[in-house]
């Protein structure tokens, strides 16, 4: 040794420049395609960090072809709430061959929860808070738990709470990507005939937003889609859009 300290180059001292935020996502990614939006989350994060929640409802299908046509191997968190109609259950099965979805999660709401708080099934009448709260909202925190990111169809067009979503928001933990909140109702349509995608068995029968089974009913086409989501009552979300996943 000759006594003379070794000079560390700034190069290998410096930091990492930190990730971008929700904030400077969603002014780079405002006016940018779906299929861009879901790409920069895959950058932004990587697949590991990274998945995409749907309901395999309606409108699913056009999200799930967008995000299959950038990375099908993109995981995909499915809330099997136990009171799904046993038609969404095939669709989810349908959807998951034809655009070739390769980690599809199901995730259920634990069994030691429902025995302790909803024993006779009929909370979803007597508190559908609550209900949606132990059967949906519970179960995606546990499921998100490894991620960084999510992805989810909310437009909105949708109107409701949904009116004013940005692309990209700060949700908690969590960098949260919007890829359609500013596509049309149009547009959602024309990705369906372009990729000539199968529609949900529920829609020819007047069902134009389906949830749970007991909260969902038929919506004429003097109304709004989401209308016939917990009908007759104030509530307009089931609260995975409103409670923070963290």
């Amino acid at each position: 040794m000759n006594g003379v300290a070794h000079q560390v180059s700034p190069e290998r001292t410096a930091r990492p420049p930190d990730p971008p935020s929700a904030e400077q996502l969603d002014h780079a990614l405002r006016n940018q395609s779906p299929a861009e939006v879901i790409a920069t989350a895959l950058r932004t994060v990587g697949r590991e960090r990274l998945a995409l929640v749907s309901s395999f409802g309606t409108e699913s299908a056009a999200l799930l072809k967008v995000m299959a046509d950038v990375d099908p191997a993109i995981p995909v968190i499915f809330l099997d709430t136990g009171w799904l109609f046993e038609e969404t259950l095939a669709y989810r099965d349908t959807l998951i061959a034809t655009l070739g979805l390769r980690d599809v999660r199901s995730i259920k709401p634990l069994e030691e929860t429902l025995s302790r708080e909803d024993p006779d099934r009929e909370l979803w009448f007597s508190d559908p808070d609550a209900c949606c709260r132990i059967r949906k909202v519970e179960p995606l925190k546990r499921a998100l738990a490894p991620f960084s990111a999510w992805i989810n169809g909310r437009k909105r067009f949708q109107g409701g709470l949904r009116a004013e979503i940005a692309v990209v928001e700060d949700d908690g933990l969590r960098l949260k990507f919007n890829p359609f909140a500013n596509a049309s109702r149009e547009e959602i349509e024309a990705i369906y005939t372009l990729a000539n995608l199968p529609p949900h068995p529920l829609a020819a029968s007047g069902y134009l937003s389906v949830g749970c089974m007991p909260c969902t009913s038929r919506t004429s086409a003097a109304e709004d889609a989401r209308a016939g989501r917990w009908r007759g009552r104030a509530k307009t979300e089931c609260g995975i859009h409103t409670a923070k996943t963290s």
